[in-house]
């Protein structure tokens, strides 16, 4: 098990904030004879629905020296859990959260935004000080 991102307790508390039960810190899956864990496990029963919506979420940082290097190995992540969830959760959402300054100065960035758009990779934006989410884009 890898170690923990630096603002893994801000997306967490930020989750919380907004109703997110964690069922699962890490989220631990297991397909064949691999096993991964993405960031969190979480669900929120809404009122009007008798299943509870669940998510995965992957949350990264970028503080390393190349976002690109960084954003490579996320997506490579982000595909595999995406991957292994369809198999073993396949009504769990995957989503991949960075924070606010990355995303204001690197992920606007056409290039970054076709590959999203292609990949189809949902993302949570969040503020690392103030602990809360800020948009969710899927």
């Amino acid at each position: 098990m890898s170690a923990r991102d630096i603002f893994h307790d801000a997306v967490r508390r930020g989750l919380e904030k907004e109703g997110w039960l964690i069922t699962d810190d890490p989220l631990r899956i297991e397909v064949g004879d691999v096993e991964m864990y993405v960031d969190l496990g979480a669900e929120q029963v809404l009122a009007a629905e008798k299943e509870a919506e669940k998510i995965a979420v992957e949350i990264k940082s970028f503080i390393g020296k190349s976002s690109i290097s960084e954003f490579h190995t996320a997506i490579g992540q982000f595909s595999n859990y995406r991957i292994a969830l369809e198999e073993k959760q396949p009504k769990r959402q995957l989503y991949l959260a960075v924070p606010l300054g990355i995303y204001s100065s690197f992920f606007e960035l056409r290039f970054i935004q076709t590959v999203i758009q292609r990949l189809q990779i949902y993302l949570i934006i969040y503020d690392p000080i103030q602990e809360v989410i800020l948009q969710w884009k899927n």
